[in-house]
């Protein structure tokens, strides 16, 4: 998830392993603890391909390996750094595993997923939770925030500190029921509708848990479709897009290409306008709702290079320049917060 949301799971981690003995440097620590798998984004500073850096996020520093080998590694430096703390090479030691550990099982309930059994490339992701989710991180911050005003010695700072973390993890739970019943929603509409499909891959739009969509595969065509927990009507309508089997032909020997689609899980649709191929990643979503909205939030451009090919972010057209980036963010939440309640934008 974000980096605020990994600092606050951190923080409280830290507070349950060693707040009695530190007091708010528990907090600290598990804050740091947090943080550290998700250095792996500075890979982008070392690799020149932009895609090898995408599919190296989230891979060894996100594995159950990681936590194994490096928590004992941070405990022995911290051990010999702060050895007038009351905290053992054992304490410190717990304190990373499990603030390694919490972090990758929270990411692996995301759209984006982990490579938890690392050095395997498959990635685990459960999609019950968007990488942005205010209704897990706020509420869990205030209560981190409480816990560092009482003395370490006082029993009331883990008492709050532990229903910080029963609140965030019911939440997950809830996500998680959420997400089962979407999943038949659109099931049902699909019987309904008599779309026979293969296969079929849900998740949360963002900033929330109550308005979901729907990646459909059919032998030629993929569906996208969402629906909101509050909607009145269960008929699910949905946007059919078109496999273009001859582009994938066209590419399908290509590495990068295969190294992309495993990125993607093949859940991809490919487009050229004027001699220009776009790859759409219909895993992260539509960037809006709206009936003519067949735009995907992850659009790469494939360029031919030599003998193999490149992926570039997509160039914008001037029409999608107009306004600041947080205008349209602002404009993309408008829209999640209207759907989300349950009324259709046409």
């Amino acid at each position: 998830m974000d980096s605020l949301t990994q600092i606050v799971l951190g923080a409280a981690v830290g507070e349950a392993v060693l707040g009695k003995k530190l007091g708010n440097r528990a907090v600290l620590w598990g804050a740091v603890a947090g943080t550290i798998p998700d250095l792996d984004v500075f890979v982008r500073l070392l690799v020149s391909d932009k895609m090898t850096a995408t599919l190296m996020h989230r891979a060894f520093t996100h594995s159950f390996l990681f936590s194994f080998l490096m928590a004992p590694l941070f405990g022995y430096l911290m051990h010999k750094v702060f050895k007038k703390s009351k905290a053992t090479f054992r304490d410190w030691t717990v304190l990373f595993f499990w603030g390694f550990l919490t972090h990758i099982l929270l990411d692996v309930q995301t759209k984006y997923g982990t490579q938890l059994l690392w050095p395997f490339h498959n990635r685990l992701a459960i999609s019950n939770v968007f990488v942005v989710d205010p209704l897990y991180t706020i509420p869990f911050l205030l209560f981190v925030i409480t816990v560092m005003f009482y003395k370490r010695t006082n029993p009331k700072r883990a008492r709050i500190n532990r229903i910080g973390i029963y609140v965030s993890s019911t939440y997950l739970l809830l996500t998680l029921i959420f997400k089962v019943y979407a999943y038949q929603k659109f099931t049902k509409s699909l019987k309904e509708q008599q779309i026979t499909y293969n296969r079929i891959e849900t998740g949360p739009t963002p900033l929330n848990s109550i308005l979901w969509h729907a990646n459909i595969e059919t032998e030629d065509s993929y569906y996208v479709g969402v629906y909101s927990l509050l909607d009145k009507d269960d008929k699910i309508k949905f946007k059919k897009f078109n496999k273009n089997k001859k582009l994938r032909e066209k590419l399908k020997d290509y590495n990068n290409f295969k190294r992309m689609n495993r990125f993607s899980k093949d859940w991809y649709i490919l487009t050229e306008t004027e001699g220009v191929i776009s790859y759409n990643n219909i895993r992260f979503g539509l960037l809006g709702f709206e009936k003519e909205d067949k735009k995907f939030v992850f659009n790469q451009q494939i360029e031919f290079i030599d003998n193999g090919i490149q992926f570039k972010t997509r160039e914008m057209k001037s029409e999608d320049k107009k306004g600041s980036p947080w205008k349209f963010l602002k404009e993309m939440i408008k829209k999640v917060y209207i759907r989300a309640k349950g009324k259709k934008i046409n």
